[in-house]
């Protein structure tokens, strides 16, 4: 099945809102799929670099909220 949506035609906060609908359709589903084994060396990097403290992680909403506003 090939799901067309009007990508052209839709607001940056219309397409966050459909990527949301599509990641938790499958999350509800995720024992069906395998992370890419390169998912496993950028999370080891990235914990790395909290632990250095050059980065910090932000709460999913908190991320939300600032993409949100930003495109507005």
């Amino acid at each position: 099945m090939d799901a067309v949506l009007p990508l052209d035609q839709m607001t940056t906060a219309e397409k966050l809102r459909a990527m949301e609908i599509l990641w938790a359709d499958l999350t509800r589903k995720a024992e069906s799929f395998e992370s890419p084994a390169w998912h496993d060396a950028v999370l080891r990097e990235r914990d790395q670099r909290v632990a250095e403290g050059k980065e910090a992680y932000v709460s999913w909403e908190d991320a939300k909220r600032d993409l949100r506003e930003r495109c507005q």
